[in-house]
This record gives C-alpha cells, sequence and structure tokens, in this order.
C-alpha cells in the first residue's frame, strides 16, 4: 500500500533508556524475549512476478501479454536456491485473494471493477475474499487454494519458513469470500448501515450519500484508458464506506487508498475505544497472560474476524505473517491477535509495518509484535548515505536510541513500497548499496530482510503503468529483468546473469551466510566509530566501524561509503577492550570473513590498541580475531 499520504517526517528520536543485553535473551521492560540462537534473514518476493518468464513489459499489458508468475514457479531447485543465499524465512507477497482485472468468472469469481482497482493486476493489499488465494498464481485455478498448500510443503522441505500478509486496516471495496467456512461471515455482512458508527460495525458509513469514483488527475485514466465494459467512472456503494486512509469523503481523492475501505476496531468517529484497554504494567506480561486478559472479554466484531483468519491460514501451514499499516489498527487488538497466534505457535514470526518511532515500544510490548521495519530512522539514514548526501555520523545514535528494543527493529534496503537500490533515484548503481548492507546486516541481533532481485541489482525502470519506475510495480503485470536473468528460463542457476550481477549475488550470498552462522551478531555490540571520529587522523565521515562478539567470537567490522576515496588508517578501539576482550600486549591476528583475502593485525600496546587499515572505495571487511594466533609480544 502507498504510504506517502499517510507518513510524517519524524524529526526527534525518542531518548529511552537502554537494558543490558545477555547471550541468550534480550530484555525489554521486564519483559524477557527469547532470541533464536543465530540471525534470521527474510526474502521477500513478490509472488506473481517471482516465475514469470516473459519479457514483453508492455505498459498496461494484460496476463496474456505480459505472463505471470505461478506458485507451481517455485520449484525445489528455486527453493534450494533462495536457502542457500543463507535464507531462512520466505515473505510470499500477495498471497490473498485480492482485486485484479482478469476474468475469472468461469471459475465462479466476480469480475472486478477497474474504477476501483490499481492497476490491472490489482494491488495485493486491497484483499478481496481472506479464505481462498490470488487466482493468477494457480495453473488450475479451481484448485489453486491446494497449489498453495503445496508450496508450503515444499518451503518447508527445503528449510524454509513461510510468511504471508494479513491487512488488518482495510479491505477490497468489494470483498466477498466464495471460499469462506461454514459459519463464517464476510465483513460488512451484519453491519447496521443506517449509522455512521457502531461498535460491532466492521465499516464506517456517510447514511445516504454513495459512492463515487475519484476525479482521475495528471492523466490518468483506468488501464491506461483502454476501453472496458466496467469502466464507466462508477461503482456502486451504499451507503458509501470510509476509505483504507482514513478519509471520510464519500468521493476520496485520488492520492487516497480509494480502492479499499476502513476497517472498524470499535473505535468511534471522535475517538472513543469502546472496548477494553491493557491495565497498566500489562506490557512486562507475556502472551500467554495477554490471552488469558481477553478471554473474558467483549470484543468488537473485527477482531474476531481477523483473528480467525490468521488461525485458519496457520492451519495451512504459515509460519508468520507481515501486517500491513498495524500503526493504523489500536494496539489492544494487536495484544489479543498476536497472544492467539502465539498460543497456537509460539514460534510464529510477526512483522509489523509501524513508521511512527514514538509507537515503537507500545506496538512491541503491548501489541506483542516480534518485530517491526527499522524504517524511519535506520533505513532512511542509510539511504542518505549511500546517496552521498548523509553521514555516517548519525547512525550510531540511532543504534544507541534502540538498545533497547535493537532485537525488534528488523533492518532492510528494499522492500516493494521502496526505490530499488539500483535505480537513478536511489544509488544508480547496486555496488553503492554493499557498505550500507553490511551495515544494515551486522549492526545489531535483528533480523534482515532483502527483496527479490536486490540481490542481482535489480533497478525496477520498467514503466508498466499504475506502478512508478525505481520501484518494480506490484500492481502491473511485469517481468523482473535481472531477476530472470537469474531465472534462466527455470533453471535457477543463473547463468545469463551478467558477470556483475553474479559478483553482486556472490557478495549477498556470502554476507547473509555468513550471519546466520555468526554468534558474534546474537550477542554484544558498541559503536568505535565515534571514538574514531575524535581521536584517528584520516578517519572519516564516510566509514563506520564497530564491534560485536560474544565468548567465541569477536568481530571488527569496518565500511567505507566513498565511491571515490581510498582510506589508510590505523583504526583505533578504546583501552577498555584490553578487558572485554581479555587481550594481552601482543599482536593478534585479525582475516576478513567475507571474501578471505584480506588481514591485518590488532596490536595491543601499553597504551593503544589499534588496527593497520587500508579499506578501497565502498569496501567492508568482517574481522575476525583469531586469538589462537600471533605473536607473544610486540
Amino acid at each position: 500500500m502507498g504510504k506517502t499520504n499517510f507518513l510524517l517526517i519524524i524529526s526527534a528520536l525518542v531518548i529511552i533508556s537502554s537494558c543490558n543485553h545477555s547471550q541468550k535473551t534480550i530484555v525489554s521492560g521486564d519483559t524477557t524475549f527469547n532470541k533464536p540462537p543465530h540471525k534470521e534473514v527474510i526474502y521477500q518476493v513478490f509472488t506473481r512476478l517471482f516465475g514469470n518468464t516473459n519479457t514483453t513489459n508492455q505498459p498496461w499489458g494484460t496476463i496474456e501479454e505480459n505472463g505471470v508468475g505461478k506458485f507451481n514457479d517455485f520449484t525445489i531447485k528455486a527453493l534450494t536456491e533462495i536457502k542457500n543465499l543463507g535464507v531462512t524465512h520466505i515473505w510470499f507477497t500477495g498471497v490473498p485473494h485480492h482485486d485484479l482485472i482478469t476474468d475469472y468468472t468461469s471459475f465462479g469469481i466476480s469480475n472486478d471493477d477497474p474504477d476501483v482497482v490499481k492497476g490491472r493486476a490489482g494491488s495485493p493489499y486491497a484483499v478481496k475474499d481472506y479464505y481462498n488465494v490470488n487466482p493468477d498464481l494457480a495453473v488450475n485455478v479451481e484448485q489453486r487454494l491446494q497449489e498453495f498448500e503445496a508450496l508450503i510443503e515444499r518451503t518447508h522441505s527445503v528449510g524454509l519458513k513461510a510468511i504471508i500478509d494479513i491487512v488488518p486496516n482495510h479491505v477490497a471495496r468489494n470483498y466477498k469470500s466464495i471460499s469462506k467456512p461454514k459459519g463464517v461471515q464476510d465483513f460488512g455482512e451484519d453491519d447496521d448501515t443506517s449509522v455512521t458508527y457502531h461498535v460491532n460495525n466492521n465499516f464506517y458509513y456517510n447514511p445516504k450519500e454513495a459512492f463515487k469514483v475519484p476525479e482521475w488527475e495528471n492523466g490518468y485514466l483506468p488501464l491506461g484508458g483502454e476501453p472496458h465494459p466496467l469502466v464507466d467512472g462508477e461503482f456502486w456503494e451504499y451507503p458509501a464506506k470510509w476509505t483504507g486512509n482514513g478519509s471520510r469523503l464519500s468521493r476520496p481523492k485520488m492520492g487516497d487508498w480509494y480502492e479499499t475501505v476502513k476497517v472498524n476496531y470499535g473505535i468511534s468517529p471522535e475517538g472513543r475505544k469502546d472496548f477494553d484497554t491493557l491495565p497498566e504494567g500489562f506490557e512486562h506480561k507475556n502472551y500467554t497472560m495477554h490471552f488469558d486478559f481477553w478471554k473474558d472479554k467483549t470484543l468488537p466484531n473485527s477482531w474476531i474476524k481477523f483473528k480467525e483468519i490468521a488461525l485458519y491460514w496457520m492451519d495451512k501451514g504459515v509460519d508468520g505473517f507481515r501486517f500491513d499499516m498495524a500503526e493504523m489498527v489500536p494496539v489492544e487488538f494487536w495484544s489479543y491477535m498476536n497472544s492467539a497466534i502465539k498460543m497456537k505457535n509460539p514460534e510464529a514470526f510477526l512483522l509489523a509495518e509501524v513508521y511512527n518511532p514514538v509507537l515503537y515500544r507500545d506496538y512491541i510490548h503491548k501489541g506483542k509484535m516480534d518485530y517491526l521495519y527499522d524504517k524511519v530512522q535506520l533505513y532512511d539514514t542509510l539511504k542518505h548515505v549511500v546517496q552521498g548526501y548523509g553521514k555516517t555520523d548519525h547512525i550510531p545514535p540511532i543504534l544507541e536510541n534502540l538498545k533497547d528494543i535493537e532485537h525488534h527493529m528488523l533492518h532492510f534496503l528494499e522492500n516493494h513500497d521502496e526505490q530499488r537500490l539500483a535505480s537513478p533515484e536511489f544509488a544508480g548503481n547496486p555496488e553503492k548499496g554493499k557498505p550500507a548492507m553490511v551495515v544494515s546486516a551486522t549492526s545489531s541481533t535483528a533480523p534482515t530482510m532483502i527483496y527479490f532481485g536486490q540481490e542481482v541489482g535489480e533497478d525496477g525502470s520498467e514503466e508498466m503503468g499504475f506502478g512508478d519506475p525505481s520501484r518494480t510495480s506490484i500492481y502491473d503485470y511485469t517481468g523482473v529483468p535481472a531477476h530472470q536473468r537469474w531465472m534462466n528460463n527455470g533453471t535457477f542457476d543463473g547463468k545469463t546473469l551478467t558477470e556483475d550481477e553474479k559478483r553482486l549475488r556472490d557478495f549477498y550470498k556470502r554476507l547473509l551466510n555468513f550471519t546466520v552462522q555468526s554468534t558474534a551478531l546474537m550477542g554484544h555490540y558498541q559503536d568505535i566509530h565515534s571514538f574514531n571520529r575524535k581521536h584517528t587522523e584520516k578517519y572519516s565521515d564516510k566509514l563506520l566501524s564497530f564491534v560485536r562478539w560474544d565468548k567465541d567470537e569477536k568481530l571488527v567490522i569496518v565500511s567505507n561509503f566513498s565511491d571515490k576515496i581510498e582510506y589508510s588508517f590505523s583504526l583505533v578501539l578504546p583501552n577498555s577492550f584490553k578487558k572485554t576482550w581479555g587481550l594481552q600486549q601482543q599482536t593478534y591476528k585479525l582475516s576478513d570473513q567475507l571474501y578471505g583475502h584480506y588481514n591485518t593485525d590488532l596490536r595491543v600496546e601499553e597504551n593503544r590498541v589499534f588496527i593497520p587499515l587500508k579499506i578501497k572505495p565502498l569496501e567492508s571487511f568482517i574481522l575476525k580475531l583469531e586469538e589462537d594466533a600471533g605473536d607473544e609480544g610486540i
């Protein structure tokens, strides 16, 4: 879902005192969160684009012209190659049945009106039927749910866990499930549409007003102006419902999420919460106590509907969810929803899109989210540094600010909402993303996420219709050129990649595999960048350095964000590291863990601990201390 009209720029960081980290658990407030033993890596894949080998890329092209990928394209070979990249979880984006402009009426599926569908392939965040999957993704439409279940089985068979989307804030304007289990009622089916609001209505209404299609602007026309029997500037909805982004207009603006309707969670138009709130201090309670709290409560109907949806997909074998625009839904609902999910599967992976740093701790502690996007702090700052006008000096304060919740703040440089690293609007060259990727993947215990095609430098330049260039379109039928070269017509061997693309993928494979095997990356972190900015000559705001360690592994990580300057200097560690790392007055060997072709020394003198370094433009080192090697003295 596009976020341009929703997000506010957060100008101030919330300074919260941090808590100590142990080797196996992270303590957040009074809540003990058990960390996995190693880093987790999420591979987000836009499901209908992944297996598409068609290279036509006709703007506003139909499914017949431009092709579409299928569940069956995720073969054992494909999934194994993703696993071998260093991935632990795969997020299949766009699985639930959403609005789209392809005729499936012969299968009992109603057509969707292009006047309220974005693009021809449709937004994956305008879900039409939560109890089935996108028919585009099936070879046999009648067996589409079974084909998805088979995909989950294949995913598990290669050692990956599977995540799908749930979009609790909004549904498609024409939501109607033809697949719902017996006894389940559709959203809005029992609503009292004569009133704007009722606690158990699923939607908000404008009584006695009809919905009107937005007034199109800037030359936009549905389907690019191509004639279609349903394109008539009208969509029947009476009374009009509020729009997904919160617009109360019966005729939303083109920039609103006009294809969706806002779900009511028991919050009145004036902001009154018509449900129980969590008692003071309940943020320190575990999910079992949250589950028990809600058992005897009277709950808004929408809460129950979405819980049933989540449990339905878990029964299909799904291992977790990515929740779209979670901060637009009350945190109390997440306490109810996520505690129910965790009671069914304590290992379920729960990732939420939350952009307001003021809300992070509530959605983690009260809402029982496992992970949130670290977007408006780390991602935005890294993007500025990569683009050449930001300073690395701004990164350590962000990591310090989030120290008490660092494990919960998922790191990424691409996803379906963001510009591709290789696009001119971001870096213009995927090589420039390498130092940022090292920092993103190694600076915390949190999971790392990459977006399919990122690892081969996809630039998202195709102008396909509704979607904007620089982002691979999530609204149109399209191919993904660099990714298609890796697919190599379904062999998934990368043989048609360019030499540069092969080297880039090798970099990602080396980095990600190191992160999922390293124990130090689940241990302690300390900034040494700020120390070197004060004490080291020739050390620049284009460099970033920090250390990671546990009892078994000690790492010094250095990245050069400059694409022009090679730096030679002595990186200094505070003298406190003599005690912290148990260092003697001698020389220790350091070996790079990324490529293994760079070695240097950690030199411990009476009043100084330092590392002689020479680092090329856009180069990074993950230097491991070889404690059993080195000279006895200096």
